[in-house]
């Protein structure tokens, strides 16, 4: 795990994947680096690690400082231990279907999806944002389960008659309390991938008290998808370390 800078989001997330590791029996290193960390540095701290045998999955925890190009960054990450499945090559696996690593917190929204024993297929399902991180993957990993699906965004029209229709509501705007009563169709699925600090106080996208009346499940803030996004990760650590264990076979 790298780190750049102290911004105290990203260290809390690290933090607790490196409680995950621990609990995983998963051995982690963490590289904990200066804001001011030129992008040549970093860059080769990444070609070190991609090097090392005994290392199986590379994250670089985002965001970066500005002056650092995220997206050179990624690139720069071997594919194969790339566990947040950002690299191109895991995002073009996962478009036709034919991946190793899904990213994770799509993966994880999907495993809480399975858990409630309901079928995607067939259901209208709607994914409120279109970020490369959650809300394209989403979409793609619902579709690839047979589920019609819709993405919403800034310029959608009528977006909570959209939302309305979903069986499956999936919010990752990134808004505080965006997705109210009125958005969400009775006995729906509402999953919350929305993390906002409101005075002081962490909650979703979804105004949790109200649409918890309707929906037939829906997950909390914090405490719902955030943990399945660590499981995932730990998961994708392990299938990296199990696909580099068949190449030696």
């Amino acid at each position: 795990m790298v780190i750049v800078g102290d911004d105290p989001a990203s260290r809390v997330y690290v933090n607790n994947k490196k409680k995950a590791c621990e609990a995983c029996s998963i051995m982690s290193e963490e590289y904990a680096l200066p804001a001011e960390t030129a992008e040549e540095e970093l860059l080769a701290l990444v070609d070190t690690l991609n090097k090392r045998e005994d290392i199986h999955g590379i994250l670089v925890q985002l965001p970066l400082p500005k002056h650092i190009d995220s997206q050179k960054v990624l690139l720069a990450i071997d594919y194969r231990k790339d566990v947040d499945a950002f690299h191109p090559v895991n995002v073009g696996k996962i478009m036709i279907g034919n991946f190793d690593f899904l990213p994770c917190t799509p993966a994880g929204v999907m495993e809480l999806i399975r858990l409630t024993g309901i079928e995607v297929a067939g259901k209208e399902c709607v994914v409120v944002g279109r970020s490369n991180i959650v809300g394209k993957p989403q979409a793609m990993l619902l579709l690839h389960q047979n589920g019609t699906v819709t993405i919403c965004h800034s310029k959608t029209k009528n977006l909570a008659e959209v939302c309305r229709r979903a069986d499956i509501l999936v919010a990752a705007v990134g808004k505080a309390n965006f997705i109210t009563a009125d958005m969400v169709k009775p006995g729906a699925i509402v999953i919350d991938v929305g993390m906002n600090r409101v005075d002081g106080k962490l909650c979703g996208d979804v105004k949790f008290d109200e649409v918890s009346q309707i929906a037939s499940a829906i997950t909390p803030v914090p405490g719902g998808v955030g943990p399945m996004t660590i499981a995932m990760l730990m998961k994708n650590t392990v299938k990296a370390a199990s696909l580099k264990l068949d190449t030696l076979r």
